[in-house]
């Protein structure tokens, strides 16, 4: 089992920057893939960001490409979400993923075995 807690979500101007942080806990961090996805009410999960085992390998979304960075610290068990260049459309509740079976990079959500509880990311314009 992995638990992860996400935090860093908040309400932002457009242009603004936040840095979202998840952090899991329980079996070995390091042997799982991991991905940031979002959620608007009424609307599907959209893929956000992905990075492997190692964090040599990343995958974005195009809308956030260039503006979001993906990255992992093994030893904190943490992953993060580098937002710069905010926009209104990025407004979502924000969900770190983890996986079980995978160490590559993978954008599908259904390669994702565990899921954070979210945090609310508003940019206002």
């Amino acid at each position: 089992q992995v638990q992860l807690v996400e935090s860093g979500g908040g309400l932002v101007q457009d242009g603004g920057s936040l840095r979202l942080s998840c952090e899991a806990s329980g079996r070995s961090f390091g042997s799982n893939a991991m991905g940031w996805f979002r959620q608007d009410p009424g609307k599907a999960r959209q893929f956000v960001a992905s990075i492997s085992r190692s964090g040599s390998s990343l995958r974005y979304a195009d809308s956030v490409k260039g503006r979001f960075t993906i990255s992992r610290d093994n030893a904190l068990n943490t992953v993060y979400l580098q937002m710069n260049n905010l926009k209104p459309d990025d407004t979502a509740r924000y969900y770190c993923a983890a996986s079980s079976r995978y160490t590559a990079s993978i954008s599908s959500a259904d390669a994702y075995d565990y899921w954070g509880q979210g945090t609310q990311v508003t940019v206002s314009s």
